[in-house]
């Protein structure tokens, strides 16, 4: 949403805090997430920053590969939580040009929309970004429910003095990360024509 408006996007810092969920059956060790974060998803940081310089970027000419951005350098920090459904992410992002004002992306936010909501997807959200005012939010036990799991909740938008802002954002990592997706991803193909 951001890149599409703003142009863009040449640095992003991201910390997640990943639920136990996100590490499958049987998970973590319960003695070891109790009262306690472990700093370390294992192969999650490498992946994770290829993965958004592919999401971010396009599709190659003859459409056959992703076409990852190349001038977007990602760091990411990935932690395992004592939260059983939810990642959150604390994200700093650097855009390439001059940035735009808090309420223009505030606003950019919250007007997105994505295709499989105008082919009338029956996964798709009402809402694909909420975004919350509330200084304390998104919060996993309060949030992650939000569109029946299919939205993501982006909070605490403010200027970073290091890059040009920063917010949290939260998904439900096994509806939306996982099960939700792939069904949403089979209606956009069949709505498309890609399947039958």
């Amino acid at each position: 949403a951001l890149q599409d408006r703003f142009g863009p996007i040449s640095r992003v810092m991201v910390t997640t805090m990943q639920a136990i969920s996100g590490a499958g059956y049987p998970g973590v060790a319960s003695l070891d997430i109790l009262d306690n974060i472990v700093p370390l998803v294992p192969g999650e940081e490498p992946k994770m920053e290829k993965e958004i310089l592919k999401i971010l970027g396009g599709v190659a000419p003859d459409a056959s590969v992703c076409a990852p951005l190349q001038d977007l350098r990602v760091s990411a920090t990935c932690n395992r939580v004592p939260v059983i459904d939810g990642h959150t992410e604390c994200v700093s992002l650097e855009f390439a040009g001059e940035p735009p004002s808090i309420d223009a992306i505030k606003q950019c936010l919250r007007e997105y929309t994505c295709e499989a909501q105008s082919l009338g997807c029956f996964s798709a959200p009402a809402q694909v970004i909420n975004v919350t005012e509330e200084e304390d939010r998104p919060q996993p036990r309060l949030d992650r429910n939000v569109g029946a799991g299919m939205t993501v909740t982006v909070g605490r938008i403010r200027p970073c003095p290091v890059f040009h802002v920063k917010f949290t954002l939260l998904v439900h990592n096994t509806i939306l990360g996982a099960a939700g997706a792939s069904i949403l991803n089979a209606e956009y193909a069949a709505k498309k024509g890609f399947i039958a």
